[in-house]
């Protein structure tokens, strides 16, 4: 019996976490193809910049993009794009804090 329980444990634990998907979109074109934000790496290839991550709070993620690269014009966490709300508060870390939020409105 405890080394049934034992087998199923390490089962549990041998098995890794989903790594989730996101995609953002500079507002600026970008000359880096890579970026580390918040212990993701991000790639940039076709205007988008595409990272995997275990990481669970697609704002702190989109915060510190932001804080590297500037502007986003999107932000997408495993396919749900963010809202004009949480864009925006994303982009108050973007380079250039409150002032490069104004200047897109």
């Amino acid at each position: 019996m405890n080394r049934l329980a034992l087998i199923a444990a390490s089962a549990l634990f041998a098995v890794p976490a989903s790594a989730g998907t996101y995609t953002a979109t500079p507002a600026s074109p970008t000359a880096d193809a890579k970026v580390v934000a918040r212990d993701i790496a991000w790639t940039y290839a076709g205007g988008n910049y595409t990272g995997r991550t275990a990481e669970s709070r697609p704002l702190v993620l989109c915060q510190g993009l932001a804080k590297k690269v500037g502007r986003l014009n999107a932000f997408t966490a495993d396919g749900r794009a963010f809202s004009v709300d949480e864009l925006a508060k994303c982009n108050a870390f973007a380079t250039g804090g409150s002032t490069a939020v104004a200047n897109a409105n």
